[in-house]
């Protein structure tokens, strides 16, 4: 069962803004000294500084952070807020990569961010989170820019929501078995499945959904 929604942090943070505290955090831990807008910028593909901009203003709205005028970098994790994302790295769960709810992408499985979430939420509990791209699987209540709580394993039931692998791409669909065929069904109905010949195509289990992290804007 999909649970619809976990507490990330006290202030609810989106994903978005979980990964721009981590890296605010990050790059004072690197240089010293909190990263200009130009940097979140081009860190997270933003076409405007204005994007960053919303986003920092919402950080501070939520009393994470605290904006300083007069100078580029002005940003200061607040005290509760850096000591908690500390406590993250080792009890948390990293988010990994982005992961297509429509036709398959490729993952790059690389740690962006580190979720201050008890992996003992989930049942069963999860490894990791993978950034959801792509609506296919709305009806299933996971959106585009969703966290989706996976817990690993090689092995699931017809029925079950999975990450697939699909050679070097994966997908999240419901998974069907028929015989010697998999059928990745979208749980919208405007993507086709995705049919997979077992016995000659590859194709691996990457691991269940276990519950999502909603992204509020």
């Amino acid at each position: 069962m999909i649970k619809r929604s976990a507490r990330v942090m006290a202030a609810d943070p989106t994903p978005r803004q979980t990964e721009i505290l981590e890296f605010i955090r990050q790059t004072l831990t690197d240089i010293g000294a909190p990263p200009t807008r130009d940097e979140i910028s081009q860190a997270f593909g933003f076409r405007s500084l204005n994007a960053a901009e919303q986003h920092l203003q919402a950080l501070q709205k939520k009393g994470l952070i605290e904006l300083v005028g007069g100078t580029s970098r002005g940003i200061r994790l607040k005290d509760s807020v850096r000591e908690l994302m500390l406590a993250a790295q080792d009890s948390g769960l990293p988010v990994i990569g982005k992961v297509a709810a429509g036709s398959p992408i490729f993952a790059q499985e690389n740690v962006m961010a580190t979720a201050a979430v008890d992996p003992a939420t989930f049942k069963p509990h999860a490894d990791y989170l993978l950034e959801v791209r792509g609506m296919s699987m709305r009806d299933a209540g996971i959106l585009d820019g969703d966290w989706l709580a996976v817990h690993k394993q090689e092995q699931a039931r017809s029925g079950q929501v999975v990450v697939a692998r699909l050679g070097d791409e994966v997908t999240v669909k419901r998974l069907k078995l028929r015989g010697a065929r998999a059928e990745l069904i979208a749980e919208n109905p405007e993507f086709p499945p995705i049919i997979v010949d077992l016995r000659r195509e590859p194709f691996a289990i990457e691991g269940i959904a276990v519950g999502v992290l909603r992204s509020s804007i």
